[in-house]
């Protein structure tokens, strides 16, 4: 199998793996801060125990996190579960997978403000469409009342924007620092759960998420750009979107209300044709340029 079908087949893997992270939070019928602390708790556990085995196997160990940059990416990470898995609890599946997925934008504006990366026309044109259609969804979100938890959703891709920001301004190896970041959200967690009690039905589906596809996801999302073109991994990170709201139909019947739809159709055509300008246009004129 050569570099580029492996690169498929990986990103292909973890794009459907973090699909299910949003049905699995649902299936276990729990309290929100039963399930942060548990599902971060489950993450962290595995985190450890794979840089434990790199550790004994592997003569390459990666830092678990890489100094100060690390610990603000972690933080960044860290926040970043407790206010997506609490728009999961606020809003409807779909608002929330499609306003994350406004995260590659919130990265560029991001990199234009603090690498001086200046972003290119359609990536100001695909942003200004993204905005739009971000701004359908949060008003779908004020008729149904679930405006709060859109906010949670906004802010969750703002914060994992500034995590990929730090990360790339920093150089260093971040593959471990967004799984062991869950430390921060599963000691919170814990402590209201200490004071609330612990609520979750079927505890079951969220170690499996947490312990597992979680991981899972991370690990082939994180490993597919050694292989494939940024814009082409991005667009694996849209299976996310298009399967989680369709996921959360079959087995709940939560069925997204117009607004989020048509948001959420907005969204995804701007990544999709913006991804496809990249790989078709930018990235040859790229190679070509560095051609002797």
């Amino acid at each position: 199998m050569d570099d580029h079908k492996k690169g498929l087949v990986l990103t292909t893997i973890g794009g459907l793996a973090l699909s299910f992270d949003v049905p699995l939070v649902k299936l276990a019928d729990g309290e929100v801060w039963s399930i942060i602390g548990l599902r971060s708790l489950a993450t962290f556990t595995m985190a450890i125990t794979l840089w434990l085995l790199l550790r004994l196997f592997s003569r390459r160990v990666p830092v678990l996190v890489p100094g100060r940059s690390g610990l603000w990416a972690g933080l960044c990470y860290g926040v970043s579960t407790m206010t997506f898995l609490g728009a999961v609890f606020h809003t409807a599946t779909g608002n929330v997978v499609f306003i994350v997925a406004f995260t590659p934008m919130f990265a560029a504006l991001f990199g234009w403000l603090a690498l001086k990366e200046v972003p290119s026309v359609s990536t100001i044109v695909t942003m200004a469409v993204m905005v739009a259609g971000v701004a359908l969804i949060v008003s779908g979100g004020l008729e149904s009342g679930g405006l709060f938890g859109d906010v949670l959703a906004l802010i969750t891709s703002g914060l994992l924007a500034g995590a990929i920001t730090i990360s790339r301004k920093s150089g260093r190896d971040m593959g471990f620092v967004p799984l062991v970041a869950t430390i921060l959200p599963a000691l919170v967690g814990l402590a209201f759960v200490a004071q609330q009690g612990f609520a979750v039905a079927a505890p079951a589906w969220v170690i499996f998420d947490g312990a597992i596809m979680i991981p899972l996801a991370f690990w082939c999302l994180a490993t597919g750009p050694r292989y494939l073109s940024g814009p082409e991994v991005g667009m694996f990170y849209l299976l996310e979107t298009i399967l989680a709201p369709v996921w959360v139909w079959m087995v709940f019947s939560e069925v997204p209300q117009p607004q989020a739809l048509v948001g959420g159709a907005i969204l995804v055509l701007a990544l999709v044709a913006h991804s496809a300008w990249q790989m078709r246009v930018v990235r040859p004129q790229k190679l070509a340029v560095s051609e002797p």
